[in-house]
C-alpha cells in the first residue's frame, strides 16, 4: 500500500475532509509526492511536511465518542436489563 493510499485512509478516519479540506487536499499532494520520488532528501523534507500537516489535522479533529469505555458500560448495562426483562416475562 502507498504513501497517499495510507494518508487518504487516515484522512477519511480524522473527517479531514469534511472540517479542513484544503489542508487534507495538500497532505494527499505532499504523500503523493513521497511516492513519486526516489531522491532521499525530498522524501525527507515532503515527510516533515506532510507530518506537520497530519498532526494539524488530528488536532482539528472531532472527537470521537462512539467506543470508549462509557458506551461498552452503557451497552453492557442495556443487554443484562434486556436478559432479564426476557427471564422475567418468560
Amino acid at each position: 500500500m502507498s504513501v497517499a493510499d495510507r494518508i487518504d485512509e487516515e484522512l477519511s478516519d480524522l473527517h479531514a475532509y469534511e472540517t479542513s479540506a484544503g489542508m487534507a487536499a495538500v497532505a494527499l499532494d505532499l504523500a503523493r509526492a513521497i511516492d513519486g520520488t526516489d531522491i532521499p532528501g525530498v522524501k525527507a523534507k515532503t515527510a516533515h511536511e506532510l507530518r506537520s500537516i497530519m498532526a494539524d489535522l488530528r488536532r482539528l479533529a472531532p472527537a470521537e465518542t462512539k467506543g470508549d469505555a462509557v458506551d461498552d458500560v452503557a451497552q453492557q448495562r442495556e443487554k443484562r436489563r434486556r436478559e432479564a426483562r426476557q427471564a422475567a416475562g418468560g
